[in-house]
């Protein structure tokens, strides 16, 4: 009995040390399998992220690219709203109309028929009043 008194406390660190031995082996693999599912799912997100930020990209130089044909649009209109004889001719009669030409000046000065003369007369009166 003397003996196995003596070796109880040597035995039970063996086996306690075995036991943390296989606790620690268990807990290094479930590291490692966390870490392969974390490293998998890393790369899953940076491949989304990659795509998105690549399609943002594209819907942004797509964006540019409206704002670029619409100033374009606006500065063609523009222009042509300038160079129309005809609004020319309008612009022209409202003012003559505010001098106080009549509708025969208004044909005579404009070149416009004596309808459109009537109805600029008209309309530059009633906004007038």
């Amino acid at each position: 009995m003397a003996d196995w008194q003596s070796m109880a406390p040597w035995a039970l660190t063996a086996i306690v040390m075995t036991l943390l031995g296989i606790q620690t082996v268990l807990n290094r693999r479930r590291i490692q399998r966390l870490e392969a599912r974390f490293r998998d799912s890393f790369e899953t997100f940076g491949r989304e992220l990659h795509a998105t930020s690549s399609g943002s990209m594209g819907v942004g130089q797509r964006v540019i690219a409206c704002e670029r044909g619409v100033h374009e649009l606006r500065r063609a209109m523009e222009e042509m709203r300038q160079n129309d004889p005809l609004r020319v001719s309008y612009d022209e009669a409202s003012r003559l109309v505010d001098l106080g030409a009549n509708v025969d000046e208004l044909m005579n000065n404009c070149g416009i028929s004596r309808p459109e003369a009537e109805l600029v007369s008209a309309l530059r009166k009633r906004q007038v009043a």
